[in-house]
């Protein structure tokens, strides 16, 4: 039932994922878990957050957990807000790491030399 939030695919030697709609209380834990799934074991993971058009605290915690996770398992991990937009609005509102985001998806797949 993910699949309308989330999708993936292959980016050279990382995981794309692609999150659109609202991400929230409703949905943030099984994404989590679906993208925990695909993308555990990946050496990089690129998270498109273009086609986010609301992102609640949940969502924002969901994202700081999987960076914590990805981290920790030695991932390489770059989060795509765009230059505007809900997504990277919220995340610079928490003081999400700045070092994560990027503007685009080529900009973010340089910057994990993929």
């Amino acid at each position: 039932m993910t699949d309308q939030w989330v999708t993936f695919a292959s980016l050279g030697d990382a995981e794309l994922v692609r999150l659109a709609g609202e991400i929230d209380l409703a949905n943030a834990p099984e994404i989590g878990r679906e993208i925990f799934r695909h993308a555990g074991g990946a050496p990089a993971v690129l998270i498109d957050l273009t086609a986010v058009s609301f992102l609640d605290s949940a969502g924002v915690r969901l994202l700081d957990a999987l960076v914590g996770d990805l981290d920790d398992a030695g991932t390489r991990i770059k989060l795509v807000v765009g230059e505007t937009g809900p997504a990277r609005m919220t995340l610079q509102l928490c003081a999400f790491r700045e070092d994560l985001l990027a503007t685009d998806l080529d900009r973010a797949a340089k910057e994990l030399s993929i």
